[in-house]
């Protein structure tokens, strides 16, 4: 012991002194601890809580963003089926509104066909009319000049009825 008491005088440390000081220490940490550390320490534990709080929130974002992406590629992926649908559907009324439009046309044309055909057959039948009169006529010309005598009324009635009979024969 007496090496440690001559040590601590070479140093100039004294004994009281010493034990005045480890107990100014030890009331300032009590201090500290209760004024100071404890009050750091909450803050410190709350900045921790409010950091894992924060990370769990931004997990159950990534969840929720993927989740949201999902039904979005969903919702996509249904939009997308029901264009095709759609397209097709245009597609098919498309078609059957040109082939209406076909059938009507060919019905038009047949129509116009049918129209000009009775047209020909008119103007035949009324060019064959004529003619026959003209033929009637001339008949009658003919007769009255070959025969040299003119012809009464009757004469020209019964050649009318015997020519008109023959050419529709």
């Amino acid at each position: 012991m007496e090496q440690v008491e001559q040590l601590m005088v070479q140093f100039g440390v004294s004994w009281p002194k010493l034990i005045a000081q480890v107990i100014l220490f030890l009331i300032l940490y009590g201090m500290l601890s209760k004024f100071a550390f404890g009050p750091i320490i909450k803050m410190l534990e709350e900045r921790r809580r409010r950091i894992e709080e924060g990370q769990a929130n931004a997990e159950k974002i990534k969840k929720q963003l993927a989740e949201a992406e999902v039904r979005y590629q969903e919702i996509l992926r249904k939009a997308n089926d029901e264009a095709i649908k759609l397209i097709e559907e245009a597609r098919l009324s498309s078609e059957a509104a040109t082939q209406k439009q076909i059938q009507k046309a060919i019905k038009d044309a047949e129509s116009v066909l049918a129209k000009a055909n009775e047209s020909i057959v008119r103007e035949r039948n009324k060019m064959v009319a004529e003619v026959k009169q003209e033929m009637v006529g001339l008949v009658v010309n003919t007769t009255a000049k070959v025969v040299g005598k003119v012809l009464t009324p009757e004469d020209e009635k019964r050649l009318t009825e015997e020519t008109t009979h023959q050419l529709a024969a």
